[in-house]
């Protein structure tokens, strides 16, 4: 049940390991184990509650210590069958950097994953109470056993956690925090997801791969062989559950929504995602981190260029240092100027980072600009005075690619409206949640509309390559991944593009849930309904000379699933009511 193993605290100092204020001890023995907790959940129904799986690397020392804990559904994948009684084996670059500086390390496997019994049901309340019996374990408030049934007793630990991981693994924290468990103090959600809805939809449709039992697949594919026979019929209601047939916002997917319980947040939160991120998307970081500003939660923020990464893979020296003083200030007490530095790292499309006292960027002002006719060169313009009156025809996009419904706004397209500013006098930064909002009138009581926000002037996007979920949380991620950069800490490979036209940002809606996204109300089709909608969250510098433009379409397909019952679209935009509004810092674009 238990093993000791010698911990080389000299060698983690050594190359691209860095040590905070913290320092490492000498070397010293740890302590491995294999326990089982008891929850509170019988998720498989089998009469039994779900034990749950959580290995524990630990000092062996006889003072108590604060634990770093992962919690996954993805450990037993793409391994070899594990032993019940002994660690799979601590994968991450936690155990080697946090438990020579006096932390124990806990890897826990969500329920009816690996050697956990239960089933998954994809953010659903049973994940955050198998999260919850782990921490309550460690706090002296639930049992545990070994794998011969032998009482396990966390004597050792002060009960302190904080929680940290990527994708799924930085879901789990949220729903911890979320749920305000007595004992979680810190998490560290890196590119995790606050709404399982908006994972799937976007205000009142589906993401185009994420249309058809999204949630029955992903438990499907993180549970156990030993378990999938016996969670087959909680699949079954997943699947008759998730509301594919409406896409609407119902009781299943409130279950999976953490953000009202914002208000119930204890715990600090650092919050890492990338601007490029449309596996989980940018509005995942962005609505959550505002609930959790307007509650005055203690947090910290880095946005860096990429998509579905982790820190450590490009910014590893940084990310250590950061980790080693966050977690020492909020699990051990220590005053070590942490949370004097600035708030927000936002990085740069040339890789570059640069700092802010807060997120969005202080002086933010909300910024209007009015849909308007044909105007310098452009299809449709945008400006600060509405015109009174006018409309602009807008059909099916049947197949224009997102750069196809880019380029070109000078030219007028019936599959897509662009509306463009004249060229900027003085560069413009964005910060923060775009809104759009349009008065149309439709032939369709159904109507998808999709708004991009487009940067339009030469320049170079960067694209980097990213890691699946499975990836993330199982590369190796030894002292050699991290001191030759292979394995977790592999880079991504960035190519650069010369472009013309840069997307920013974009969001959908259904128009029928233009009032709410719980219930539809049909647009009519003999007069004009206003369909107010937003955007994923953005930073970025849009310099002086370039142009903003919105362009707007109908079925986008490579973004949204396409409405089967919405084809032959033809609708109205009247302009002057219609409009964009931005969040720009000192809120000044046009002169």
């Amino acid at each position: 049940m238990r093993r000791v193993y010698l911990v080389a605290a000299t060698l983690l100092t050594a190359a691209t390991i860095y040590t905070p204020v913290s320092t490492a001890a000498p070397a010293a023995a740890a302590i491995t184990e294999t326990v089982y907790v008891e929850s509170t959940i019988d998720s498989d129904a089998d009469g039994k509650l779900d034990r749950i799986a959580a290995d524990v690397m630990r000092p062996d020392t006889a003072g108590k210590v604060p634990i770093v804990m992962e919690a996954s559904p993805y450990y037993g994948l793409g391994a070899s069958a594990t032993a019940m009684n002994v660690p799979r084996g601590f994968g991450r670059w936690y155990d080697e950097y946090f438990v020579p500086r006096g932390y124990a390390v806990v890897e826990m496997e969500m329920q009816g994953t690996s050697r956990s019994t239960g089933c998954p049901t994809t953010g659903g309340p049973e994940d955050t109470a198998s999260v919850r019996a782990v921490v309550d374990w460690l706090n002296g408030r639930a049992k545990a056993f070994y794998a011969d049934g032998r009482a396990a007793v966390a004597s050792w630990s002060t009960g302190n956690v904080g929680m940290l991981g990527v994708s799924y693994n930085g879901t789990l924290p949220n729903a911890a925090a979320a749920a305000n468990i007595p004992g979680v103090k810190t998490i560290v959600p890196i590119a995790a997801i606050s709404s399982w809805y908006e994972y799937a939809r976007d205000q009142g449709i589906a993401y185009k791969g994420w249309d058809s039992n999204y949630p029955t697949a992903l438990a499907n594919y993180v549970v156990s062989s030993a378990q999938k026979a016996k969670c087959k019929p909680v699949f079954d209601k997943l699947s008759a559950e998730d509301g594919d047939e409406s896409f609407d916002y119902t009781s299943f997917w409130k279950a999976r929504d953490y953000r009202p319980g914002a208000q119930n947040v204890s715990a600090s939160v650092f919050v890492v995602h990338g601007q490029a991120d449309w596996n989980v998307k940018p509005s995942q970081f962005g609505r959550w981190w505002k609930e959790l500003a307007d509650r005055n939660v203690p947090r910290k923020i880095w946005l860096h260029r990429g998509g579905h990464l982790d820190p450590i893979s490009f910014r590893q020296a940084e990310w250590q240092r950061v980790m080693g003083l966050w977690m020492d200030h909020w699990l051990k007490g220590a005053d070590n100027g942490i949370m004097s530095e600035p708030m927000a790292d936002v990085q740069k499309p040339d890789g570059s980072w640069e700092q802010s006292a807060a997120w969005p960027r202080p002086d933010t002002r909300a910024t209007t600009l009015y849909f308007g006719p044909a105007a310098g060169g452009m299809s449709g313009s945008l400006t600060t005075t509405p015109v009174s009156s006018g409309t602009q025809r807008l059909g099916d996009n049947a197949n224009l690619s997102e750069s196809l419904m880019m380029a070109n706004p000078e030219t007028a397209d019936p599959r897509r409206l662009a509306y463009v500013t004249p060229p900027l006098t003085q560069a413009a930064r964005l910060s923060g949640e775009v809104s759009v909002t349009a008065r149309i009138a439709s032939n369709r009581t159904s109507t998808p509309l999709t708004a991009v926000l487009v940067d339009y002037g030469p320049s170079t996007q960067a694209v980097l390559t990213e890691r699946s979920p499975l990836q993330l949380s199982t590369e190796k991620c030894s002292k050699t991944d991290l001191r030759f950069r292979t394995g977790c800490a592999r880079p991504p490979q960035v190519s650069i593009q010369a472009v013309t036209a840069t997307m920013l940002t974009k969001g959908a809606i259904d128009t029928k849930n233009r009032l709410s996204l719980e219930s539809a109300t049909p647009l009519p089709t003999n007069g004009t309904a206003d369909v107010t909608w937003k955007l994923h969250a953005r930073d970025a510098l849009i310099p002086a000379g370039h142009r903003i433009g919105i362009v707007l379409v109908t079925n986008h397909n490579g973004y949204i699933a396409k409405d089967t019952g919405a084809s032959g679209i033809a609708l109205n935009v009247s302009l002057g009511v219609s409009k964009v509004v931005l969040p720009i810092v000192g809120g000044v674009v046009l002169t």
